[in-house]
């Protein structure tokens, strides 16, 4: 049996106890950290648009975009890691869990790498391209080269955030992501109006204070594993693990590259719709821009949910116990529908109050941005629920599905409204087709955790890979003997664990042995 090292105060067991309570007490930290960095994002907005100008906060949404499309198929290879830490913590394989990590640590970083480089050298093309406005395309230019050159420290911090999670800590990333937002909520305004002996960078301060925030916390979080001894942190003789490990390189990328591509749809059908939306002109951009704060507020419930659905669902089919999992997509769906919900009503009634905060209470974006919320965030609640469902289905490895839906909602759906409509219901065309394209998700999502087969899939070898549930066989309405559910492929166990159950089933058996023995006494007694 592996001789498990991390703290068991933050390595959380996501394979017992109450559904409800285990997924609210890791999503909740997890809901903070996207809540702590979404208002610092808020605030670095609120900065640059009410000291810098629309023009500015205009370039920032240019920036983000493109950062966005040039990363995901890095975050793929992410999430994919991550997958693979929970699996082998359900299974309390400790050495699986470090090559992973060690992996996708040797892996991500020079990609990273890589594509900061092609990023600083076509930045100026790419924002060509997108169409964006002449007055801002020189501070989006500049925002955009620092965001690339901070390109792998970012990665990096949100790499082990994620191996963290799937390890069922989530506490830990929300430590370092307070201390991280508050150094950017120093440095940012320092930085941009040049208090002090501070230089005054402008927007350029914006991204710089960034990437010093996130350095300081990702050099803070790496020596807290080492010195908590965290299954995660590879000692010197477990560094031969930065060189990949072929099966599991092979594994990352098969289900990597679909959850890269998957973003990569998103952030292009985002950045086709940005180019729609620069053509109304930058006011209209800035709304837009300003809106999008509220959305992220509004997608923290479902990403962080889909993150618990994810991690819980991983660790569960890793310990073999597929009768969990229904329950915790379940529960997934019903806070997120409760969750969701509320933020929508919340800032639908003080949408007007927080859009002045980024535009400034003058603005003539503001009715723009108040009209664009009203029209189009709505959709959010069908959005957190194919969060949920996917993260359960990535779970199992299940990402080829989930990305042809995406692929149909965001292209034939989203922007076949956005295009085909746009004549007869002018700029409604474009904030419709974001409710569209995500009700299209749900109801696919639905179709593919109903009927699909991601319940057979596997992410790692056949060996491994998790039975069919009697469950999934009791809903799809399968009629099956009791030969038909024992599993087609049984988990590889170390001689120990072998012997434990073998002694709770004798335990058990002699248990009820007694107990008829003492039925029977009873009953000759009277």
């Amino acid at each position: 049996m592996s001789n498990t090292s991390i703290s068991t105060k933050k390595r959380r067991d996501l394979t017992e106890g109450s559904i409800a309570k285990t997924m609210l007490l890791f999503a909740l930290p997890t809901l903070g950290s996207s809540a702590l960095q979404s208002l610092n994002g808020s605030i670095n907005a609120i900065w640059v648009g009410r000291f810098l100008g629309e023009e500015a906060l205009a370039a920032t949404a240019n920036g983000n975009i493109l950062m966005f499309i040039l990363i995901s198929f890095v975050f793929g290879f992410g999430m994919a890691a991550t997958i693979l830490i929970g699996q082998a913590m359900g299974r309390r394989n400790d050495t699986m869990v470090k090559k992973t990590m060690g992996t996708a640590l040797g892996s991500i970083i020079p990609i990273s790498v890589l594509v900061a480089a092609v990023g600083w050298i076509f930045a100026p093309m790419l924002l060509d391209l997108l169409g964006t406005p002449a007055s801002a395309a020189g501070l989006a230019l500049t925002y955009l080269r620092m965001i690339f050159v901070a390109m792998p420290v970012t990665l990096t911090f949100t790499l082990i955030m994620m191996a963290l999670r799937g390890t069922g800590d989530s506490t830990t990333p929300l430590w370092f992501i307070i201390i991280s937002v508050i150094i950017d909520l120093v440095l940012t305004p320092t930085l941009i109006l040049g208090i002090g002996l501070f230089p005054e960078w402008g927007i350029f301060g914006s991204a710089f204070a960034t990437a010093v925030a996130n350095t300081l916390a990702l050099i803070g979080m790496v020596a807290t594993m080492y010195l908590r001894g965290s299954v995660l942190a590879l000692r010197l003789p477990e560094l031969r693990f930065l060189r990949a490990d072929r099966d599991i390189i092979k594994s990352m990328f098969s289900k990597g590259l679909p959850m890269g591509l998957q973003m990569i749809v998103i952030s292009s059908a985002a950045l086709t719709m940005l180019s729609l939306i620069n053509r109304e002109g930058v006011q209209t951009t800035a709304a837009y821009s300003a809106t999008q704060q509220l959305w992220t507020y509004v997608q923290m419930p479902a990403m962080a949910l889909s993150a618990a659905a994810s991690a819980m669902v991983a660790q569960n089919i890793g310990a073999n116990q597929w009768n969990r999992v229904a329950g915790i997509t379940r529960w997934g769906l019903i806070f997120n529908l409760i969750l969701t919900g509320a933020m929508i009503a919340v800032l639908t009634i003080f949408d007007k109050t927080v859009l002045g905060l980024f535009l400034g209470s003058d603005s003539a974006a503001v009715p723009i941005g108040r009209h664009i919320q009203l029209m189009a965030t709505w959709g959010y609640l069908f959005f957190g629920v194919a969060q949920v469902l996917f993260g359960t289905m990535r779970a199992n490895g299940y990402v080829i599905w989930p990305l042809i839906v995406m692929v149909i909602s965001m292209y034939p759906v989203r922007l076949g409204f956005a295009f085909g409509l746009y004549p007869t219901l002018g700029e409604d065309a474009l904030w419709l087709s974001f409710p569209a394209g995500m009700v299209a998700t749900a109801l696919m999502g639905i179709g593919l955790y109903l009927y699909g087969g991601w319940r057979k899939g596997k992410i790692l070898p056949a060996e491994e890979a998790a039975q069919r549930s009697e469950e999934f066989r009791a809903q799809t309405g399968t009629n099956a003997s009791f030969r038909d559910i024992l599993p087609t492929t049984v988990w590889k166990l170390s001689p120990l664990r072998r012997m434990t159950r073998l002694r709770r089933r004798l335990q058990r058996r002699l248990q009820k042995h007694r107990m008829r023995r003492k039925s029977k006494s009873s009953q000759r007694g009277v």
